[in-house]
């Protein structure tokens, strides 16, 4: 090798440390969404009650399976939408202002 040959670092990009059902959603994801179904299932029992219209507590079944896939499944950057609003969140929690207070450091 010559001294002068550059050696350039390769950094694979979009490695995926688990197993995905499809592109961007995994085990964790489908956890989550059988979650948040059961959930909604309770919801839909209680619309149900209230409504006795099943065409409602279909569509509100539905909305909430298909709604939680597409919010819990990542894109290329590995980020959800549901990641997303709680980098959101955590950053409007995080202080903003920084008092500074001038001293005089040749006293």
């Amino acid at each position: 090798m010559q001294d002068n040959e550059k050696h350039t670092l390769y950094i694979p990009q979009g490695l995926k440390t688990q197993v995905e059902i499809f592109d961007g959603f995994g085990k964790e994801e489908l956890f989550k969404t059988i979650i948040i179904t059961l959930i909604a299932a309770l919801v839909d029992g209680v619309i149900y009650l209230i409504t006795k219209n099943t065409a409602i507590t279909v569509v509100f079944i539905l909305t909430a399976i298909a709604g939680s896939v597409m919010m819990l499944t990542k894109d290329k950057t590995n980020i959800s939408v549901v990641d997303q609003i709680g980098f959101m969140i955590r950053f409007f929690r995080s202080q903003k202002k920084y008092k500074y207070k001038y001293l005089d450091e040749w006293k």
